[in-house]
């Protein structure tokens, strides 16, 4: 087998295997309720931690932190890395000073030679956040808590029984799960590893791996989520930021070899931006 399609094969084959793992496991059996029954309590009508206000804070509102900032320093960092070179374009040996006596010339250039991965970021989150938020409003499928199952109104539903590329068949949007995209947008981080050949791009992999299984986990015990729609934003926003990774860098730079100890001492450097 050669390269090109060992990497096609790990990176977009072994993804799509996952995906009907998921739907033949979940989706085609009763696996979710088998697991959310475990976490409801009949008698009260509430799951585990339904209503645990420092839980759902910092499990849900603090945890939008972490995504949230580095999608801002993204933006921020894509918009500098034209301040440089708009400086340094217009030669004004003023400004030029300024920007040297307070060290921002250095971060500006910085930025300026990093433009090409601020802007896949900005473009893959931008795409794994529209592609989620597609599925969420051609589905219409409820939550656990609003449906019949636990106490809510609405029928329960599988996405396959609703779905219509076209239209919008009805008001639920739970599948597949946002919180849990949030932090599996920060794959892109590990593609800007393996870009630029660092040898910890695998932590970094499954750092956020990890990451977005506590993100979609914690809603799963609050009954907003089956766990099932945490594996499916997964594959939805790997699929995405691997297939936009693929874009920006090309397949060559991704599948490049790390590098050893002794040459990695700074994945950022030696490379075009």
């Amino acid at each position: 087998m050669s390269a090109r399609s060992r990497y096609y094969l790990v990176n977009l084959g072994l993804p799509l295997l996952l995906a009907l793992g998921v739907f033949l496991a979940f989706d085609l059996t009763h696996l979710d309720r088998l697991l959310s029954d475990r976490l409801y309590d009949p008698a009260t009508g509430e799951f585990l931690l339904q209503h645990d206000r420092l839980f759902e804070k910092v499990t849900h509102k603090w945890a939008r932190i972490l995504p949230n900032l580095t999608g801002t320093l993204a933006i921020v960092g894509a918009l500098l890395s034209w301040v440089w070179a708009a400086v340094a374009a217009r030669r004004e040996a003023r400004l030029m000073r300024v920007l040297m006596h307070g060290r921002l010339a250095s971060v500006l250039q910085w930025c300026a030679r990093h433009r090409r991965d601020f802007l896949y970021m900005v473009v893959a989150f931008a795409i794994s956040t529209t592609v989620i938020h597609y599925f969420k409003s051609h589905t219409s499928v409820y939550c656990p808590v609003e449906t019949t199952l636990y106490g809510g109104t609405h029928l329960h539903s599988l996405w396959f029984e609703n779905f219509q590329p076209w239209v919008r068949p009805g008001e639920g949007r739970c599948w597949p799960g946002g919180h849990a995209s949030s932090a599996f947008s920060l794959f892109v981080l590990y593609f800007i590893a393996r870009r630029y050949r660092w040898r910890w791009s695998r932590v970094v992999f499954w750092g956020v791996v990890v990451l977005g299984m506590i993100y979609g986990t914690t809603r799963v015990l609050q009954g907003w989520h089956f766990m099932s729609h945490t594996l499916w934003a997964g594959l939805f926003v790997w699929l995405s930021t691997w297939f936009t990774a693929l874009l920006f860098y090309g397949r060559a730079a991704l599948q490049a070899p790390v590098q050893r100890a002794s040459t990695a001492a700074s994945p950022f450097r030696n490379v075009t931006p």
